[in-house]
C-alpha cells in the first residue's frame, strides 16, 4: 500500500505541502498573539486541529464518517494492502484516517500524507501524547504521530465523528491486577463519546478483567451476534468466542446507530464498544489460540518482555506459533471491522435524516410518535415523496434551536407577575425544540395538505443539533437542507424566554451565533432554483449579506418573498448600511413582498431605514408621493386608534411600503394592523364593503399605485390560560403563507391564522400539534378567495 500511495493510485486526491506550510504559520501567530496567561478561545480550536475538506464537508452535511487509526499504518506489520479507506467508500462512507503531521493533529490525512509520516519515524502518539506534539509544532519542531486507538478516538471527538473502525482493543493485561499494566484504550472509552467497532480485545490479555474495566467506567459493550441467537461470547479476537458471556448483544447496523444517537441525546459522555467477531472462515479456533496465547505469554515472562515490550513479542511470538495464519486472520478482522463500522455510520446518518425510522414503543394516544427524554423520535418515516422531491412550494430560510421557557412561578405572581430581578425567582421551566424558521416551516408544513415545506438552516455537530434534526424527521420534514457545521465553535441555536406569570414576555436571550457567522452557502442558490417555491420566508437570524442573498436568490426564481423580523435588534438587519449591500427594490420593483413585525420591531425597522438612508431614495419619494398622504391623519385615527396613531405605528407603516408593500404589525391583545398598497386596478378600490379599510386613493399619474388599504383586525379570542406566547407569531406567519401559497387572499386569511396563532398561545409546544385541524378551513378560505 505504501507504494501504492507514493504513485498516487489510490490517493484521488490532491497533496496540499503549501496548505501545511500556510497552516503551521497560521498555527503559530494564532497563539503568539494571545497573552501567555490567557486560555485560548472556542474558536482557537481551527487553528489547531486540521480537519480535511472531504471530512468537514461529510459532517456538515450528515455523510456517514468513519475514523482510522494512523498506528495501524505507521506501526503495524499487517502488510501494505489494508485497503481501509476504499472499504469505507464501498460502503458508502467517508474514511478519515487521525494522525499528527508535522506537528499538527488532523483528522483525514491523505495517502501520502501517511507514506510522508511512515518515511520520518513517526511516534506513536496516544491521549498523554498530542498535546506534546502540538506543543512542539507551535514550538517549530515537526513531529510525525501516529495516533493509536485512545489517540484516535480524542481527535475523532474533537471533529464530531460518532465512528471508528479498528482491529483489536487493547485492555487489561496478565496479571494486570499486580503490574496495573492496563491499555489507555479503555479509560479513553470511559471520558471520551466515540463508538469503537473491534473484534473485543486482543486474545492474549485478561478478558474478565478487561470487561470489569470497562464496566466499572460506564462503557457500554455490546456484541454483534452475527446470526447467532440467545446470549454470545465476548470475541477474542482471532477467535468468535472467549468463553466469556458478552454484557449485551447486538442484533443489527440500526440498532448499534440507535444506542449511539441515544447515548449523544442523553449527552453520556462515555464511549461505546461495539464487538464485532472475526468471519468464521478465517478465524482460528478457540481452544487452538489458547494453546497458542498461553506458550506466548509464558515465554514473555521468561525472557523479561514487560511494558511496552510485551505486546510486540508476543504477537511476533503468537505469528511464529501458527505459521503465520494469524497475519491473513488479523487482516481479516481489521477490514471486516471497518466495513462494519461504515455500515453503523451510515445507519447513524440515515436515522439523523429520517430515512430510518428509529422503532420504539409509542402510547396509544402517540401513535405518529414516540417523546423521549424531551426529544421526538419518529416511529414511521416521512410521507413518500416529500423526502427526495427537490420541488418546494414554500421554502423557509431560517433558524433552528433549542427553546427554554422559564415562567414566573412566585408565591404572589398574582399581586407582582413580574419575576424580581438580582434575585433568584421560581419558576416552571420546559425545553422544546423551536426556533423562528423552524416555527414558521412547521406550521406551514402541518397545514399544508398536499404542498411541500422545506426547511434551510444550521445546526452543530453536538447534541443539540442532533436533537434538533430528530425532531424534524419526526414531524415528517424534509431535512435535507439542514447543514450540520462540525466545527467545535458552531453550537446549535439555544433561546431561553423568561416569561412573567401570565406568559406574558418579559425577557429573552439567543445565542444565534451559528448563522451571523457564517455566510450564505453557495449551494443554496441551487437549492431555491431546484425548489422554484411560490413563497421564500427569510428570519432575521441571518447576517445582513446573507439576508440580501436569500431574497436575490428568491427573486431571480420568482418566488415572493417574506420576511420575518425575529427582534428589534435583527428586524433592523434588513435595512442596514447600503455600503458593500445590494440595494433593495423599490415598489413595483420591490425586494420583499410581506413582513410580519410586532410594533417594536417595525419602530426599529422604520429607525434603520430612516438612519441608513433608505428614506431619502428618491425613488422612495415617488411611491410616498403617489400615496396622497394629505391630511391622513384622521384616517389613522379612525381606522385603528388615537393611541396607535400617537405611537406613530400607522405612519411607520405607511413610510416602510415602497420597500416592503404589505406589512402586518402584529399588536398583541389589540389584534393586528395589515397595511398593503393596492394597484390601480385593484377590485376593493370600487367595492362599497371595502371602503373603510381604504386609507388614501392615488390621483397621481403612478403607472401602479392606486392607493392604500388599511385594516385593523381583532384578535380571533380573548385567551386567559394561555400556557406559552413561544411561537405564536411564527405559527401565524407559517399559517398565512401556506395560504398565500394556495393563492389566498390576505385578508381573507388574517382570521384562520390569528386562529393558528391562539391554538399555541394554549400550548406548550412552539408550534401547537392541533394546526392540522384548520387544514380544511385553511383550503376554503383559500378557494373562496380565487372564486
Amino acid at each position: 500500500m505504501r507504494a501504492m500511495w507514493k504513485s498516487g493510485a489510490l490517493a484521488g486526491r490532491c497533496s496540499r505541502p503549501q496548505q501545511y506550510r500556510q497552516f503551521s504559520t497560521t498555527l503559530r501567530r494564532s497563539w503568539q498573539v494571545a497573552p501567555a496567561t490567557a486560555p485560548p478561545a472556542l474558536g482557537a480550536l481551527k487553528n489547531v486541529l486540521n480537519i480535511s475538506e472531504e471530512v468537514r464537508d461529510a459532517l456538515a452535511t450528515n455523510k456517514p464518517v468513519v475514523a482510522l487509526e494512523s498506528t495501524i499504518y505507521t506501526h503495524g506489520a499487517l502488510g501494505d494492502d489494508l485497503d481501509l479507506e476504499n472499504i469505507v467508500r464501498q460502503n458508502g462512507g467517508v474514511p478519515a484516517v487521525c494522525g499528527i503531521l508535522e506537528g499538527i493533529p488532523t483528522v483525514g490525512l491523505l495517502p501520502e500524507e501517511i507514506t510522508h509520516m511512515i518515511e520520518n519515524s513517526p511516534m506513536k502518539v496516544s491521549r498523554r501524547d498530542i498535546a506534546f506534539l502540538t506543543g512542539m509544532g507551535m514550538a517549530g519542531r515537526k513531529i510525525n504521530g501516529g495516533t493509536t486507538i485512545a489517540g484516535t478516538m480524542v481527535l475523532a471527538r474533537l471533529a464530531g465523528i460518532r465512528v471508528f473502525g479498528t482491529g483489536g482493543l487493547g485492555g487489561v493485561h496478565r496479571g494486570g491486577q499486580d503490574t496495573l499494566d492496563i491499555s489507555a484504550d479503555l479509560t479513553e472509552l470511559g471520558r471520551t463519546r466515540v463508538a469503537v467497532v473491534s473484534s473485543g480485545c486482543k486474545g492474549f490479555l485478561d478478558i474478565p478483567r478487561t470487561l470489569e474495566f470497562l464496566e466499572t467506567h460506564g462503557v457500554l459493550v455490546s456484541t454483534f451476534a452475527d446470526g447467532r441467537d440467545g446470549k454470545v461470547d465476548f470475541p477474542a479476537f482471532w477467535a468468535r468466542e472467549s468463553g466469556v458471556k458478552s454484557p449485551s448483544v447486538v442484533q443489527s447496523d440500526e440498532e448499534a446507530a440507535a444506542m449511539i444517537l441515544a447515548q449523544e441525546i442523553m449527552g453520556i459522555e462515555s464511549g461505546l464498544l461495539f464487538a464485532n467477531p472475526i468471519p468464521e472462515q478465517s478465524s482460528i479456533p478457540r481452544d487452538e489460540m489458547n494453546k497458542i496465547i498461553e506458550q506466548a505469554v509464558r515465554e514473555s515472562q521468561e525472557q523479561g518482555a514487560f511494558g511496552h515490550a510485551n505486546t510486540p513479542f508476543i504477537l511476533q511470538r503468537i505469528r511464529e506459533l501458527t505459521n503465520g495464519r494469524s497475519v491473513p486472520a488479523n487482516k481479516a478482522l481489521v477490514q471486516f471491522n471497518v466495513e462494519r463500522a461504515a455500515k453503523v455510520a451510515a445507519a447513524v446518518s440515515q436515522m439523523i435524516s429520517g430515512d430510518i425510522a428509529i422503532p420504539m414503543q409509542a402510547k396509544p394516544q402517540e401513535k405518529s410518535s414516540t417523546k423521549f427524554t424531551g426529544v421526538t423520535l419518529s416511529s414511521s418515516k416521512p410521507e413518500s415523496g416529500k423526502q427526495v422531491s427537490k420541488h418546494a412550494d414554500i421554502l423557509v430560510a431560517g433558524s433552528v434551536a433549542i427553546d427554554l421557557s422559564c415562567d414566573y412561578a412566585g408565591a404572589a405572581s398574582a399581586n407582582h407577575p413580574v419575576p424580581h430581578t438580582n434575585t433568584s425567582n421560581p419558576a416552571r421551566i420546559t425545553q422544546s425544540v423551536g426556533g423562528v424558521g423552524r416555527n414558521v416551516a412547521l406550521a406551514a408544513h402541518k397545514v399544508s395538505g398536499d404542498m411541500t415545506v422545506k426547511l434551510c438552516s444550521m445546526v452543530g455537530n453536538d447534541v443539540a443539533g442532533s436533537t434538533v434534526l430528530a425532531s424534524l424527521g419526526s414531524a415528517g420534514m424534509d431535512t435535507q437542507h439542514i447543514r450540520q457545521l462540525s466545527e467545535p465553535s458552531s453550537r446549535t441555536a439555544q433561546y431561553v424566554a423568561v416569561n412573567d406569570a401570565n406568559k406574558s414576555l418579559v425577557l429573552a436571550m439567543a445565542d444565534m451565533d451559528i448563522f451571523a457567522n457564517h455566510s450564505y452557502p453557495t449551494e443554496w442558490s441551487a437549492t431555491v432554483a431546484a425548489a422554484k417555491p411560490k413563497w421564500l420566508v427569510v428570519d432575521g437570524n441571518w447576517s445582513e449579506s446573507s439576508i440580501r442573498s436569500w431574497i436575490q436568490a428568491g427573486k431571480h426564481n420568482n418566488a415572493r418573498v417574506a420576511f420575518e423580523p425575529v427582534s428589534n435588534a435583527k428586524s433592523a438587519r434588513i435595512f442596514c448600511p447600503l455600503k458593500n449591500q445590494v440595494h433593495l427594490g423599490v415598489y413595483p420593483k420591490n425586494s420583499i413582498d410581506l413582513a410580519t413585525p410586532n410594533q417594536y420591531e417595525l419602530a426599529a425597522m422604520h429607525a434603520a431605514a430612516q438612519q441608513n438612508g433608505y428614506l431619502d431614495n428618491q425613488k422612495w419619494w415617488e411611491v410616498i408621493d403617489a400615496f396622497g398622504m394629505q391630511g391622513a391623519r384622521g384616517r389613522f385615527v379612525h381606522i385603528t386608534s388615537a393611541s396607535l396613531t400617537n405611537a406613530g405605528i400607522p405612519q411607520q407603516a405607511v413610510q416602510l411600503l415602497p420597500y416592503i408593500p404589505t406589512l402586518i404589525t402584529k399588536l398583541g391583545d389589540q389584534g393586528a394592523l395589515l397595511t398593503t398598497i393596492l394597484r390601480k386596478d385593484d377590485p376593493r378600490l370600487l367595492d362599497a364593503a371595502f371602503e373603510p379599510f381604504i386609507l388614501t386613493r392615488s390621483f397621481h399619474d403612478h403607472p401602479e399605485i392606486g392607493g392604500i388599504y388599511m385594516r385593523l383586525f381583532p384578535v380571533a379570542e380573548t385567551v386567559t390560560d394561555a400556557v406559552s406566547v413561544n411561537g405564536v407569531g411564527d405559527t401565524f406567519l407559517g399559517v398565512l403563507v401556506a395560504g398565500l401559497a394556495r393563492g389566498g387572499g390576505i385578508e381573507d386569511l388574517m382570521h384562520v391564522s390569528q386562529k393558528a396563532a391562539v391554538l399555541t398561545l394554549k400550548s406548550a409546544e412552539s408550534v401547537s400539534d392541533d394546526l392540522g385541524t384548520l387544514t380544511s378551513e385553511l383550503a376554503a378560505v383559500s378557494r373562496q378567495s380565487n372564486v
